[in-house]
């Protein structure tokens, strides 16, 4: 399977009639293995920032999450493992795996218990495959 099918088949689908807004699949030096094509053009600094966050939970809080020159409030997440943002509406969920970031925006009418869903499924399923 490509790393595109992963979005397109898996990140973008369809649940219970919402979808994701974006998703990307970045490998953890920012690199982007695949998008979708609504999915903002990242800064390297805001990937530093989130992974620094991976390594110092918390180290997000006080400046927010950026994506795209977008700022997300930081809610609760996994420390280590996900991170949680919300704007209005709409938010943010970022899986930290072995290898790569998965990433996914939503707005409403998605809630933000679909969008940590889908994102952190696919980011589990990446982690039991070593990747």
């Amino acid at each position: 399977m490509s790393w595109q099918s992963y979005i397109d088949d898996h990140l973008m689908a369809e649940i219970e009639g919402n979808h994701l807004a974006a998703a990307a699949i970045l490998g953890h030096d920012g690199t982007v293995w695949a998008q979708s094509t609504t999915f903002p053009q990242l800064k390297p600094e805001e990937i530093t920032a989130i992974m620094n966050d991976f390594e110092n939970p918390g180290s997000l809080a006080p400046t927010g999450l950026y994506l795209g020159g977008t700022k997300y409030m930081v809610i609760q997440g996994e420390p280590g493992v996900v991170i949680r943002g919300k704007k209005g509406p709409g938010g943010v969920t970022v899986k930290k795996t072995t290898m790569a970031l998965i990433i996914g925006i939503y707005d409403e009418p998605m809630t933000p218990g679909q969008c940590n869903m889908v994102v952190e499924k696919i980011g589990d399923y990446l982690i039991d495959q070593g990747l």
